[in-house]
């Protein structure tokens, strides 16, 4: 039987990244266009989008069982599978019990068009596409969820990266226009919120028109210097760009600017050269360095976060702690660690080196702790420092928090009133859960 358009609800399942995020936030906003209430994941809905990561294999376990939740609460529900899993391994998908509908990296945003043909009816219906074909630009923005918003402003990528599906999932690397780009953050800024987070695959490109055309009408700076403008926006902050192409003209702006914060999240994945010449990462650890460097001069409270794999194929010993005492001896503030899981179609899966899974976990765990000394470091760094936290909407326990302008995490007392507030505060002393309380 189809379901009907009338007074139906949809419900989301974010897996992944902020730029996850940002596209769920716009394909919900379609089907509400459409007429759908849009409910939380855990209550009934008529249908179930789950928007699918693939970086990690963790990921596409935590697949089923979000299928299965969905299943559990309405075993009637129309369940939608898109994102970067759904164009990388469609049947895959559509062979979990509950699956209704799997769609591309070029379908996902034209899922209200499949709407009038929901119905439980085997097989599983795959609408996905040659990943060449991936080669138009959907801008995208996240509102309503949180005190910020998750800004798109660059897709897909041109790099090879050997343990990366990325290109595999989301095609060449394109751009939006600088005046739609403009225009998104203005509607952010009109429903209030305070803070934007820019995001995409390597937004560092940024500039790269669409159906593959290389030119760079604008480049990144260009887009900085425009968003920095934006009336309402107090906070622009960079969600991830890569070393090589973090500019000393960016660093130096972003330390003058009226809205950026001082806070970059720059990608290393391995601290020794050989390594990153393994994975094809265009760049080596001096001028990782030298990044690092440049940022603290002109930035001293900056923070600086770092993305890193551990078990990468041939990692002996040795490059571990290569890696370790690099990262050790770098003045940055926190890492995020990824153990390594191979893909399939990546260059990386075929090397020989294999790193046993257990000699990975142990790695990994050494990083997180070094992790937790960095970010403790950094934080006892601005205690007795006055800055301004901009508070989040969760009474978490009878307190609010929130985050300084170079993200530092901040707690107090509940107040309501406090909600999407920004306030100067002084940093007082860190509390046991590792948040920072204030004066």
């Amino acid at each position: 039987m189809s379901t009907e358009i009338a007074t139906k609800s949809v419900a989301f399942y974010t897996l992944g990244c902020k730029l996850n995020f940002s596209e769920t936030s716009t394909i919900a906003r379609n089907f509400e266009q459409e007429g759908f209430e849009r409910v939380d994941f855990e209550k009934r809905a008529d249908i179930y989008v789950i928007n699918t990561c693939s970086v990690t294999e963790n990921a596409d376990k935590r697949f089923k069982s979000i299928v299965k939740k969905a299943q559990q609460v309405n075993e009637d529900a129309f369940t939608i599978a898109v994102g970067c899993y759904a164009q990388l391994k469609p049947e895959e998908l559509a062979a979990v019990d509950g699956v209704d509908l799997v769609l591309g990296a070029t379908e996902k945003f034209k899922i209200t068009d499949y709407l009038n043909q929901l119905s439980k009816e085997e097989p599983t219906q795959i609408h996905s596409c040659e990943i060449d074909e991936a080669d138009f630009y959907v801008g995208s923005y996240s509102i309503g969820d949180r005190t910020r918003a998750f800004l798109k402003v660059q897709d897909g990528c041109d790099y090879k990266c050997t343990y990366c599906t990325i290109p595999l999932a989301r095609g060449i690397s394109r751009s939006d226009t600088l005046e739609n780009v403009m225009e998104n953050a203005r509607l952010i800024s009109e429903q209030g919120i305070k803070e934007i987070v820019l995001t995409g695959v390597n937004i560092g490109d940024y500039g790269k028109g669409e159906f593959g055309n290389k030119r760079h009408e604008h480049t990144f700076l260009d887009l900085v210097h425009a968003l920095d403008t934006v009336n309402g926006i107090e906070r622009l902050r960079i969600s991830s760009i890569e070393p090589n192409l973090l500019k000393n003209e960016t660093i130096e702006f972003v330390s003058g600017a009226n809205a950026f914060v001082p806070h970059f999240h720059i990608p290393l994945q391995a601290g020794n050269n050989e390594l990153l010449g393994k994975m094809k990462r265009r760049y080596n650890r001096e001028l990782y360095v030298d990044r690092v460097t440049k940022i603290k001069e002109v930035m001293p409270d900056c923070c600086i976060g770092v993305d890193v794999i551990v078990g990468f194929p041939g990692e002996t010993d040795d490059h571990f702690l290569d890696t370790y005492n690099f990262l050790s001896d770098l003045n940055i503030s926190y890492l995020h660690v990824f153990t390594y899981s191979e893909r399939d179609n990546t260059e990386a899966a075929t090397m020989e080196g294999v790193v046993p899974k257990k000699v990975r976990a142990k790695r990994s765990k050494m990083l997180r702790g070094l992790s937790v000394k960095k970010r403790r470091a950094f934080y006892e760094s601005q205690l007795g420092k006055t800055k301004t936290v901009l508070w989040e909407a969760e009474n978490r326990e009878g307190f609010i928090q929130g985050f300084t302008e170079n993200y530092v995490k901040v707690k107090t007392y509940w107040n309501p009133e406090l909600v999407n507030e920004l306030q100067t505060v002084t940093l007082k002393s860190i509390d046991e859960d590792g948040l920072v309380r204030i004066a």
